[in-house]
């Protein structure tokens, strides 16, 4: 027999929905909405009918069967679930106009990743790093709502071995740590570097901070140990950028 395709995503709520339909239209196969979502669902379903696939306005509980959750937004499009490239080594030239490429080393709540990439198209990146890591999150619903759209933005690639792959990304590499890293400030300039943002609990692996040519640590307070990986992503993506 052959293998079935992949479950397709459910992408939750106004922004992720209008992010689909702005960017791969074609990839939509069923949209679904509450009385109270008719107004903004009307050109989704106008673009569903030209392709002639289904659409349908549905009450809150189906909505939540539908979603498999109750947190929709009131709409939910069934997408065919999104591709994610091998990343072409070293990195290509076009890629380097982007200040920030976030590398995601075993971040595993998808809400952080979500988060992530909302900052990183926030402020400009191209697109983001998934890990091989065992840990890693993968692009689940949850994702898909916290970003806002911000995964269709981005371009998404993925790597099987992180520190091999940083070792030839041909930029340089900065992993962020909780302490003993420099400040944002002190690093060298450079039109484009590698954020690497590691898993919430143990952070960057001991092989990945090897292969990284630079740490930096955010200088806080001290009231708290460490900012949520997803809050320090925006403040180090910012601050990086500002350093171009």
């Amino acid at each position: 027999m052959p293998p079935r395709p992949p479950e397709p995503d459910r992408l939750c709520g106004a922004a992720a929905v209008a992010a689909v339909f702005g960017r791969r239209p074609k990839d939509v196969l069923r949209l679904f909405y509450t009385p109270a979502r008719r107004r903004e669902a009307g050109p989704f379903c106008a673009a569903l009918a030209e392709m002639r696939r289904p659409y349908r306005e549905v009450g809150e509980e189906e909505l939540a069967r539908v979603a498999g959750t109750t947190h929709h937004g009131g709409i939910v499009a069934v997408v065919a679930r999104r591709k994610v490239s091998a990343l072409a080594l070293p990195l290509p030239a076009p890629l380097r106009m982007s200040p920030v490429l976030p590398v995601l080393d075993g971040v595993s709540n998808p809400h952080n990743l979500g988060a992530i990439a909302r900052s990183a198209a926030f402020f400009g990146c191209i697109g983001m790093v998934l890990t091989g890591d065992p840990r890693q999150a993968g692009l689940s619903d949850a994702a898909w709502r916290t970003s806002e759209g911000g995964l269709e933005v981005l371009s998404l690639w993925s790597v099987a071995d992180l520190p091999a792959a940083l070792r030839q990304l041909g930029v340089p590499t900065v992993a962020a740590v909780a302490t003993g890293g420099v400040a944002p400030e002190a690093l060298p300039p450079s039109p484009c570097v590698a954020l690497v943002l590691g898993n919430e609990e143990r952070g960057v692996s001991p092989a990945t901070l090897a292969a990284c040519d630079h740490r930096v640590t955010l200088p806080g307070s001290g009231r708290v140990e460490s900012l949520n990986v997803s809050v320090a992503a925006a403040v180090l993506i910012h601050a990086l950028s500002a350093r171009r």
